[in-house]
């Protein structure tokens, strides 16, 4: 688990428990040696994300296209930057050569790709934990979504086991070890006969 990607908002507006519980986690796995993989934003919970791990001698790199450079989105400190032409390229780069996911609570961004990276891993085409961050109760509908999904046999059961969700930062580490083993052979019963 040394190369971790990490989903989430950059909306500056939301409540303080969402930058608590980011600086928490940043700090964690600082402590923990991964070097995080983030969407290169420097505001929000992504700015938050990338402060912390710097302020803790972590190792971060944004990956983010260069229409929002343009704009001066981008996060001007971090240990790497990477540019890539569009959002699908971004998505890409960012689960490349990871050993899991975080998702932190976001907008449609940050469910847009959690969705993708939950259809890539049902697919056997990402084989990682994903890990959902559920600070203040931010995800309940999702995860009902998904069970009801897996109730109505739209999804297999045992698809349950893509994700873990968990509702503390400290939770996190050992979720991301103890997911249950995911292979490529999940396509195998990625349709539900």
């Amino acid at each position: 688990m040394k190369r971790i990607a990490v989903y989430c908002a950059s909306s500056s507006k939301i409540d303080e428990r969402y930058f608590q519980d980011t600086e928490r986690l940043a700090i964690l796995l600082v402590k923990y040696g991964a070097e995080i993989v983030y969407g290169g934003g420097a505001v929000g919970l992504m700015g938050k994300l990338a402060d912390t791990v710097l302020e803790y001698s972590g190792k971060i790199t944004g990956v983010i296209p260069h229409f929002m450079n343009n704009l001066e989105w981008a996060h001007t400190g971090l240990t790497d930057l990477v540019f890539v032409d569009t959002m699908h390229e971004r998505k890409q780069k960012m689960l490349e050569n990871t050993d899991g996911l975080i998702a932190l609570p976001g907008g449609t961004g940050t469910l847009e790709e959690l969705l993708e990276a939950i259809t890539l891993k049902r697919l056997g085409l990402y084989t990682r934990p994903i890990i959902i961050l559920n600070t203040n109760n931010f995800y309940d509908p999702l995860q009902e979504m998904l069970k009801k999904c897996i109730k109505e046999n739209f999804m297999n059961d045992k698809h349950n086991d893509i994700w873990r969700f968990v509702r503390t930062p400290q939770e996190v580490i050992h979720a991301l070890k103890t997911m249950p083993k995911w292979d490529r052979r999940a396509i195998e019963f990625a349709v539900v006969k």
